[in-house]
């Protein structure tokens, strides 16, 4: 049905004194003798839009259209109202769907944890609202970043025959499912769908690696499978990952463009979006504008792995997590080198080579790997990247030295033999992104349906 925006009425003031058609759901009703008012949102801006029905005039309503979730479709003038926001003198009130008492999202402010429990209703409140604009937003600038500094955007299998990590957390994909026929795993994988076992992707970066080496600067932006048991608020199943890959480049260059996508992001997200923002600053972390402000203000800051675990053994710090080095750093050990230290975003460099991937390239020690984290204040780590390994037998060495079966990947062992080149690329968490810039604390919450251990709907 042909109808106009809410956002545009909000935006344009050439449309006061015209009449138009807004269709949305009834989000708060109130009634009197005389008058009655719908505070009426469509979806395209967290701001809802004041309908007023003037009895005398003789508007025709259902009671229907007053009930809380009902969908309208309502045509009148656009006046200016009291608060200088726009509002619609209704002259026709059409219910679309009716909604019911039981209707669970009522007046009464509800927890995230309640929310959790509709993931197919939650979007309708101010919350899920404002945080999958900010979503939309941020998913179009990252577009917006790589495009204009000459990245081909490139889809990578989300089914594959190996493990990018190295880690084994795969979800398994198959045709046949549970049977007893086998006696033999391999007879098993024989007899499915590719031949062979196969599951879905926890990186696109292997076959990032592939096209960087055609295309020169690649990247992708799709989601990526973890079967990981970890129940906590920053992990799930399934999530969406963003992943640069730049040929011609060493470890500096991987972190300037980290550091100038993520500044390029946020300052867009801050410039579309400010009533979300001023919402999830209001509601959710105070002070969170000034924080976003002051990120892309200043210069990230930048320490070796060996430096931060030497700062953290002198902090004094009790941290429930011991520190030592050829440990992984923890969350409270990434939040207080950034919270308490640097005070803002900081990459840490040159881990051991025994708590990261295969891939990364060796240094010159014989102890650590070109590797780098950033990590940000309030969530920790949202950026882990590397150089890559370019050197042939340095890879088959660290690919040997995991008992990793190196047929799996011969196609990536292929690009050092034949010219390759000094690489590098990261892995953007979307969703670690999404809680940053929105003080949202869990990851189920900026996520439209989120797969998490024994939980999937």
């Amino acid at each position: 049905m042909k109808h106009t925006d809410i956002k545009e009425i909000f935006s344009d003031k050439a449309f006061i004194g015209t009449t138009v058609t807004v269709c949305g759901w009834a989000r708060t009703a109130r009634d009197s003798k005389n008058v009655a008012f719908i505070e009426l949102n469509d979806g395209t801006t967290l701001k809802h839009i004041q309908i007023v029905i003037d009895k005398e005039k003789g508007i025709e309503y259902s009671d229907e259209a007053m009930k809380l979730g009902a969908s309208l479709c309502v045509t009148g003038t656009v006046v200016e109202g009291r608060q200088g926001n726009p509002e619609i003198n209704a002259e026709k009130i059409d219910v679309i769907g009716v909604c019911p008492p039981e209707y669970p999202l009522q007046k009464k402010r509800h927890t995230l944890e309640f929310l959790r429990t509709m993931p197919h209703l939650r979007g309708r409140t101010n919350t899920f609202n404002a945080v999958f604009r900010v979503r939309s937003v941020a998913a179009a600038a990252i577009h917006r970043y790589f495009q204009s500094k000459n990245f081909t955007y490139v889809n990578t299998p989300l089914i594959t025959g190996s493990d990018c990590e190295g880690a084994g957390e795969m979800f398994q994909v198959t045709t046949i499912g549970y049977t007893k026929d086998y006696e033999k795993e391999e007879d098993y994988y024989a007899d499915d769908f590719f031949g062979k076992k196969a599951g879905l992707s926890v990186s696109g970066q292997l076959e990032g690696e592939v096209a960087a080496m055609a295309f020169g600067k690649i990247y992708t932006f799709g989601p990526s499978f973890r079967a990981e048991n970890s129940n906590t608020p920053r992990h799930v199943a399934e999530f969406w990952h963003v992943e640069p890959e730049i040929a011609f480049a060493e470890l500096p260059e991987v972190i300037e463009t980290a550091e100038d996508m993520i500044k390029t992001v946020i300052g867009e997200i801050l410039e579309k979006c400010p009533e979300e923002i001023k919402f999830f600053d209001e509601h959710f972390e105070k002070g969170l504008t000034q924080k976003l402000t002051d990120l892309i203000s200043n210069d990230f800051g930048e320490v070796t792995y060996t430096e931060a675990i030497d700062i953290l053994k002198k902090s004094g710090e009790d941290f429930a997590y011991p520190v030592e080095w050829g440990a992984d750093l923890q969350t409270e050990h990434e939040r207080y080198i950034s919270e308490k230290v640097f005070k803002k975003a900081v990459f840490v460099t040159n881990y051991p080579k025994e708590i990261k991937s295969f891939y990364m390239k060796q240094n010159a020690d014989g102890k650590t790997v070109a590797a780098v984290d950033l990590l940000v204040p309030g969530v920790g780590e949202i950026i882990g990247g590397s150089e890559r390994e370019a050197d042939y037998d340095k890879l088959v060495s660290a690919m040997k030295e995991r008992n990793m079966n190196l047929d799996l990947y011969s196609d990536y062992l292929d690009l050092r033999k034949f010219g390759s080149v000094p690489h590098g690329g990261f892995g953007l968490g979307f969703e670690r992104l999404i809680m940053y810039v929105t003080g949202i604390s869990n990851i189920r919450d900026v996520i439209l349906y989120p797969r998490t251990v024994g939980n999937i709907r």
